[in-house]
């Protein structure tokens, strides 16, 4: 008996040593193959032929705004993702109150799973309800269209009052965030096209561990002052396609952070907010890389930043290389151009430098109009000086008064074009 119990007990420890070498792995960043609406005209909603329609209400949804409608919503669902013939998922318009439900693959339709969302759909206020720290998730799938004239409504105004900032705490302190509104996870070949989101009371849209996602001509509405409320985040996630975008919103427009490569944000109009951010970097062991990220044709309207690569000091090691801002029009944006790897700990930094590496960072024909003096903030890291940064046509006026650069840890190139405000020394 003793002999047993000591076997249990040796069996006990490995499989928890084990456990945890699983969890303290890095993560992999995602497989992406070929994109499947490549060459396709994703605007148009096309019916394939013979494709079911599974209206919520006819699995007893009601569109008052009062009923809890969960039920009919995952089993409309189920009544889609199972069907071996094509099929989709369809509410129309009304308002429908819906708890945090999963959207969960894999699917056996033989296209692209279509929900298509013409109503409005509203969370409830009581945050007890949220055991998943998310709303409306999609995991696992392989080929999703989310698409309509609908809205999403996070009603979040309430838990604004109790958000935690997560930025803060250091590594080991788990930091409850706020719902987000639409939760992408393990989703591959996806369009999320044209709904809305309001108020939520998280991020708006959360994509993680996803290839191949397009989010287009989406309208992300919340307060200013509304925290942590970023329009679109992403991470762990390869070629992301943004494009004719709406963002006003309290936090950035775009976040990316850890393990994202190749995301493109084109005709972006971001204001209020933060602005585009790449970054928190290094705040966790183990991150992998941001690379092949490209602002295009952007405008920010009074955001507290324009374009921003922002890393901790006395942190982790990351690195971040090939990030293009290209013809981006700021209007009294205060803070245009930043690179802080001094995040949060600015001025008079006494932490130990950032560990992370920023590598071939081009700023291409900004122009407009700042609140800020210093239109041009590049503080780098003591440790890893910033390498390859250019600065092409850039003229940034601040009224009638001079605009000035503040350069630290870096010697950025400057090509061609305006320079306002002047070059540093």
């Amino acid at each position: 008996m003793g002999i047993a119990k000591q076997n249990t007990l040796f069996i006990t420890i490995i499989c928890f040593a084990l456990a945890s070498y699983a969890v303290a792995r890095p993560r992999a960043r995602p497989y992406s193959g070929p994109d499947v609406y490549r060459g396709r005209n994703v605007a148009r909603d096309i019916l394939f032929p013979g494709e079911k329609v599974n209206n919520v209400l006819d699995f007893g949804a009601q569109p008052d705004g009062e009923f809890d409608s969960t039920q009919a919503f995952m089993e409309a669902w189920q009544a889609t993702c199972n069907s071996t013939v094509q099929s989709r998922v369809y509410v129309p318009e009304g308002r429908f109150l819906v708890s945090p439900v999963f959207f969960s693959g894999p699917c056996m339709t033989p296209h692209p799973v279509t929900v298509k969302v013409d109503g409005t759909i509203i969370a409830p206020t009581d945050l007890s309800v949220f055991d998943n720290d998310e709303w409306i998730i999609f995991q696992n799938l392989n080929g999703l269209r989310l698409i309509g004239q609908g809205t999403f409504d996070g009603q979040g105004t309430d838990s604004w009052q109790i958000t935690e900032k997560c930025e803060s705490k250091r590594d080991g302190f788990r930091c409850v965030r706020n719902p987000s509104s639409l939760f992408f996870s393990r989703v591959n070949d996806a369009i999320i096209q044209g709904i809305r989101s309001v108020n939520p009371k998280g991020f708006h849209i959360f994509v993680t561990n996803c290839g191949n996602i397009r989010l287009r001509r989406l309208k992300l509405t919340a307060p200013e002052t509304s925290p942590n409320t970023d329009g679109i985040h992403v991470s762990h996630s390869i070629n992301v396609i943004m494009s004719r975008n709406t963002i006003a919103t309290g936090d950035d427009c775009v976040s990316i952070i850890q393990g994202s490569v190749n995301v493109t944000m084109n005709r972006l109009r971001c204001g209020p907010g933060h602005g585009v951010s790449i970054g928190s970097l290094g705040k966790y062991a183990d991150e992998l890389e941001v690379k092949g990220i490209r602002l295009i044709n952007a405008t920010l309207l009074g955001t507290t930043n324009g374009v921003r690569i922002k890393t901790w000091p006395d942190r982790f090691p990351g690195s971040a290389s090939d990030i293009f801002f290209t013809n981006i029009d700021m209007v009294n944006v205060k803070n245009p151009i930043i690179i802080d790897q001094e995040y949060e700990c600015f001025p008079n930094c006494k932490k130990k430098p950032s560990l992370v590496k920023l590598n071939n960072i081009q700023f291409n024909n900004i122009r407009g109009t700042t609140i800020s003096p210093v239109a041009v903030d590049l503080r780098c890291s003591k440790l890893f000086p910033c390498k390859g940064v250019i600065l092409r046509n850039i003229d940034l006026k601040l009224g009638l008064l001079p605009t000035m650069s503040r350069c630290v840890n870096i010697n950025p190139l400057y090509f061609g074009g305006l320079q306002v405000p002047p070059a540093c020394v």
